[in-house]
Formats: structure tokens, C-alpha cells, sequence
């Protein structure tokens, strides 16, 4: 069977409503003919650089329109862009650098050029734009079989691994969506989330599948967000359970304008004490699930079952298929591993078939999460990914923080789990047992040189040995109680 094809997606945009504005910042608005004619631009530049058909670039940038440009110049050449996490430690991104053989990296000049990699070609966003523009010819249709984009997802072993998200991924991502959503053709979407998430990059693509504007800003700010909502006719948002938190604080006895018609939270399920005021004053919260690997939300709750349902993340969306398996992989009405499947699921990861090969078993995704079903159909996730700890919207996982521990010459064990946290959802908190004194500053300097500073743990609690079953495996639940006697 021969691959099935659709029309490059901002070209074809531009072609049906050319005047639409397609993004909107405080220093900009640009109609979807307006960016086509700019990225068109980026493409030639990125092509005098040396980018051709099947290269990896990876894009080391902040929120603005040049990420936008540059996404989609890279799909005009029908190369591949890695998503760097500006978060990120040098050490970090060097692994993802090289692991997916990236030839040219782009950096936003607000990044100082850091030390990488010495093959790979660094280029500020100044150095791309004053270059001269080669004749190159650009990709009209998009293969959906093929990869577009790489975003990196840390690994339960340490060592992160690269998602690949082809262009049906993304297509059928935002078929589901709109399909739960609807769509209106006043639609304006704020993303107030980085672009180097999949909750951000999947609005971009949405973008120009709906003809939707979409209004950028830089970074969150509840007071900049509430004002785009209340002034701009912003309809859509994505947002975590921390950002809303922030929003109603800053909202205070004000409503949202009736134009205003979705609040998509993902991040793990809200407190029932955020629901309730959302539903004080009319705002339509609308839960979700879903991971890299699924290209955004896979599953989710409408806001007239958000209180019914407390705690639920819903049901899955129209293309997608879900069941809740046992360890042998029978289907159960008990609690057990949830599997996923449908077009917007990732083909595999980046060099690792053996990851690939578990993870994705006859067209089902394993998930890793545990859940449970109603009898209604709703799920339940009762464990993200048994050691996933999500913060503020970013996952963190206990064995890569562990890892960087044991590095530390006084570390001897180390056990890293999360706990509930008032601002951030979770937070890691770290069960160590030592070789010698060590303060708790020591090692947090230690751990900032090789980690995002989101992974860095709240608690270091040491302990005489820590807790492990027969096959030396840590037993992360009896962390907790650790961290909970000391802090």
C-alpha cells in the first residue's frame, strides 16, 4: 500500500485563507500568506547553511515567531527538527545532540553558544537571518508515515529516549482534538506553554490545520494570560494544574468573557478545591491525558463530568482505542497498565529497537501508567508511569537524578521519589545513603551540573539502607515514608 500524503499544511493554509491572521505576539501579527512568504525565506537561508531533504536539525529556542518560521521551513526542505528543552543542562542536550546525529543546531541569541559538540554547527538566530538565501526546492506534500519532529522523554533507565512524531501523528492528533473540541472559525488559541513541549508544539499544528490564530506569548504570566483572555477573544487554552492555580489567584472576584470557551489542563488530575472554583465562575475545564509519545492529549474529561467524574481523566478520543491490561497482557476490569492505541501514537524511538520493541506490541502502546476503568467507560490513572514524578508540568524521573547522585563520591545509595507539593503538583525528594558528611548545598551544585534545576530534589534524607525487594529493585512507595518522618 503506498503511502498516504496530504498537502504541506502552512502552504495549503495559505492557499485557503491567505488574509487569517495565523499567530499574534505583543511585537507582531502575521496572516498565515505573511509567515508562508517568511518561512518560505528561512527555508532558502536554512538551505545556504547546508540543511537538505532528510538532515536533523535541532532548535534550542525560547517562545517566539522565528520558532514558528523555522519549524516550518524545516518541514518546506523535508528535513527533521529535534525540540531542545531550553531547561536543560549542557550535558543533557549534548546526549540528545548527538544521539540523533543533529547536523546544525539553532540557538536563540538570547542562549549563549554553549559548549556541544564540536561536529555540530551552531547558528544564532541573528547568524540565520542575515544569511544569503540558496535556490531550494520545498516539499509540497507531507508523507504522514514520515518523521517531522524529535522530542526527547526521560528515561525510566536514566538515559533519555528520542520520540519520533511523524506528520500523522500530528494530523490525527488534531483530527481528535477538534472532533472533542469542535471548531469554530473564531478560534484563537493562547499558548502561554513552551513550543518545545508537545502541548505547545501540538497548538502550532493545529494552527494550520484549523486556519486558527494563535496568540504567543514568551512565557507564563497569569496577569498577561487573563488579560489575552479578557481582551484579545481568546477561545482556548492549555494550561497545568499550576498555572490555573496562579490564574484564579490573579483573577480574583473577575469572570472570563463568554467568548472564552475551553481550559485544556493536563499535567495529572486538579484538586477538587480548583475544579470547584472554576465551576464558581463558568470556567469549562477539560482534563486530559497524554504523553510525548501520543503527539498531546489522548484521553479527555468534559467539563460536565468534571465533578462527577473527580479525578477521572475521561474518556479516549475519536480515533484512539484504550484498555487497561494485566501483567500478562489479558484485558481487566481490575487496575493494570494502560495501552493506547491509534494514528497520532509515535512508530517507535530514536536508535533504541529494543525500547521500541516493548513499548509498541501488536499496534498497542504500553503505556507504563497504571489505571482502572468505570463501568462508564471513564479512566482513572492511579500511577503515572509507577516513578514518574510530574512537576509543574515537566517530567522528572527518579533513576535519572538517581544516577547523577551515585556520581557524587560521598553518595553511596541513592532513592529519589516524588511528593505532593502545594505549588508544583510534585516535587523529587531524595533518600540517600552516605559515605561520608556531605551537605545538602554540596549536592544540589552537583546535580546542577548535570540536570535541569526542575529535577533537583527539595529533600535530601539520609537514611542507614534504603528499602529493595529480593531482585535489589528500589521500593519507591516506602520512600515516602522516609521523607515524610524528616521534612
Amino acid at each position: 500500500m503506498s503511502s498516504q500524503t496530504i498537502p504541506n499544511g502552512l502552504m495549503q493554509r495559505a492557499y485557503l485563507t491567505p488574509n487569517r491572521v495565523a499567530v499574534e505576539t505583543p511585537q507582531t501579527s502575521l496572516t498565515f500568506q505573511e509567515l508562508h512568504k517568511r518561512v518560505q525565506k528561512v527555508a532558502q537561508q536554512l538551505s545556504f547553511n547546508g540543511v537538505k531533504q532528510g538532515d536533523t536539525i535541532a532548535l534550542y529556542m525560547k517562545n517566539r515567531v522565528e520558532f514558528i518560521e523555522i519549524l516550518h521551513a524545516v518541514s518546506y526542505i523535508g528535513a527533521r527538527l529535534l525540540l531542545v528543552n531550553t531547561r536543560l543542562t549542557n550535558e543533557e542536550i549534548n546526549y540528545q545532540l548527538t544521539d540523533a546525529n543533529v547536523s546544525l543546531l539553532i540557538a536563540d541569541e538570547t542562549f549563549l553558544m554553549r559548549e556541544f559538540q564540536s561536529s555540530i554547527t551552531q547558528l544564532t538566530l541573528p547568524a540565520l537571518k542575515s544569511s544569503p538565501e540558496a535556490e531550494t526546492g520545498f516539499q509540497k506534500t507531507w508523507n504522514l508515515e514520515e518523521t517531522f519532529t524529535i522530542m526527547y522523554t526521560s528515561g525510566t533507565t536514566g538515559h533519555p529516549k528520542g520520540v519520533l512524531q511523524t506528520y500523522g501523528n500530528h494530523w490525527w492528533s488534531s483530527v481528535g482534538s477538534a472532533l472533542n473540541l469542535g471548531l469554530n472559525e473564531k478560534d484563537c488559541w493562547l499558548i502561554a506553554v513552551p513550543l518545545f513541549h508537545i502541548s505547545g508544539l501540538s497548538i502550532l499544528m493545529r494552527s494550520v490545520f484549523y486556519g486558527m490564530k494563535i496568540i504567543l506569548e514568551e512565557r507564563f504570566e497569569a496577569r498577561a494570560v487573563n488579560e489575552a483572555i479578557e481582551n484579545k477573544e481568546v477561545t482556548i487554552i492549555s494550561v497545568v494544574t499550576s498555572m490555573l492555580s496562579n490564574m484564579l489567584d490573579e483573577l480574583g472576584g473577575r469572570k472570563y468573557p463568554h467568548t472564552f470557551r475551553c481550559m485544556l489542563l493536563g499535567g495529572g488530575p486538579a484538586p477538587l478545591t480548583i475544579l470547584e472554583a472554576c465551576v464558581n465562575k463558568e470556567i469549562p475545564v477539560y482534563q486530559t491525558y497524554g504523553m510525548t509519545e501520543t503527539s498531546s492529549q489522548f484521553v479527555t474529561l468534559s467539563p460536565e463530568d468534571s465533578l462527577r467524574k473527580l479525578g477521572s481523566a475521561g474518556k479516549p478520543l475519536f480515533p484512539c482505542a484504550m484498555k487497561i491490561v494485566d501483567e500478562k497482557g489479558n484485558e481487566t476490569s481490575e487496575a493494570g497498565e494502560i495501552i493506547v492505541k491509534g494514528p497520532n501514537v509515535t512508530k517507535g524511538y530514536l536508535n533504541k529497537p529494543e525500547a521500541t520493541e516493548k513499548a509498541l506490541q501488536q499496534g498497542w502502546f504500553y503505556t507504563g501508567d497504571i489505571g482502572k476503568v468505570d463501568e462508564e467507560g471513564f479512566l482513572y490513572v492511579l500511577d503515572r508511569r509507577s516513578d514518574l514524578i510530574i512537576s509543574g508540568g515537566e517530567n522528572v524521573y527518579p533513576a535519572e537524578i538517581e544516577n547523577v547522585l551515585l556520581k557524587h563520591p560521598a553518595v553511596k545509595e541513592a532513592g529519589v521519589t516524588g511528593v505532593a507539593d502545594e505549588k508544583w503538583g510534585q516535587v523529587p525528594a531524595a533518600c540517600i545513603v552516605v559515605n561520608e558528611d556531605v551537605s545538602d548545598e554540596e549536592l544540589s551544585l552537583h546535580i546542577q551540573q548535570f540536570l535541569a534545576k526542575y529535577k533537583l530534589p527539595k529533600y535530601f534524607v539520609r537514611v542507614e539502607e534504603l528499602p529493595r525487594t529480593a531482585s535489589n529493585k528500589i521500593i519507591r512507595r516506602k520512600l515516602s515514608s522516609f521523607i515524610q518522618k524528616r521534612s
